[in-house]
């Protein structure tokens, strides 16, 4: 069996991902389209600084949250009002 003709589990994860992009890969085809392949990297960049902002703030809001409610229930606790 040659090389070429075995194909590993990843390049089927490539080819259920997009089957033209896996056989343009495959036989070595060059891109055309370099500056629309840059602006979707550079926009994919965007979202995902994006993504860990919102995941940070999310975890943030949570610290925040606890420490609510620690204050609550240490105010509860000494009998002071919390209203």
């Amino acid at each position: 069996m040659r090389k070429d003709e075995i194909i590993s589990a990843s390049e089927i994860g490539h080819w259920v991902y997009c089957n033209r992009a896996w056989y343009l890969a495959r036989t070595g085809a060059e891109n055309r389209n370099v500056r629309a392949l840059g602006r979707g990297q550079r926009a994919h960049e965007a979202h995902s600084r994006t993504l860990v902002r919102a995941r940070a703030l999310h975890w943030l809001a949570i610290l925040f949250l606890m420490l609510a409610m620690l204050l609550i229930f240490v105010a509860i606790l000494l009998g002071t009002s919390v209203f």
